[in-house]
């Protein structure tokens, strides 16, 4: 996967449909890029304007080696958020996410990435999945949690951002935790 042209397959949950950037994805998901409170926790500040939001989504969705699933209700309509997905050192994945500030709270986050889990563990058969997150996340940090994720670690000063040096958190998922159903509801 590291480096070649992945096919991203359409995925579907009962309320999400799960799918390749679209045009109007940027539009949809600026305020909530460009929104300080939901950006604390990112490696880089908000985005100022959204051409900067919609030049960020189009170089995420063409990074080698990252797969990035937009979110959007199943009978149609703007996306909702992300569930972006990246391999590392031939085996392990990473996994980051985001919704739509005005839509958390409705377990579609958790149901977008049980969605990815599933087809990650599932259809394709990976070892290992992880995310890396600020201590301080306190809805990530219970998102993962939910989902059957263990805290492996902590990195002391992992990463300058707009808000300064900070730890991370890694949290780690294997194969047969996810298909022995490890997940809490």
């Amino acid at each position: 996967m590291n480096g070649a042209p992945v096919i991203l397959p359409v995925l579907e949950t009962q309320r999400l449909r799960l799918r390749a950037l679209e045009p109007g994805d940027a539009e949809a998901l600026h305020p909530t890029l460009a929104d300080p409170e939901s950006m604390t926790w990112w490696s880089h500040p908000p985005m100022q304007s959204l051409e900067a939001t919609r030049e960020h989504l189009e170089r995420n969705a063409a990074t080698p080696g990252w797969r990035n699933w937009y979110f959007a209700p199943r009978e149609g309509g703007a996306a909702l958020g992300f569930v972006a997905v990246g391999e590392k050192r031939n085996g392990p994945l990473e996994l980051g996410y985001l919704i739509a500030r005005e839509r958390r709270g409705e377990g579609l986050m958790r149901e977008a990435v049980s969605c990815v889990l599933d087809q990650l563990f599932g259809t394709e058969a990976r070892r290992r999945v992880f995310a890396d997150t600020d201590p301080n996340n306190r809805n990530s940090r219970a998102l993962l949690e939910r989902l059957g994720f263990t805290l492996e670690g902590r990195l002391r000063g992992e990463w300058e951002t707009h808000i300064g040096v900070r730890d991370s958190l890694i949290y780690g998922l294997l194969r047969e935790e996810w298909l022995g159903g490890r997940r809490t509801d």
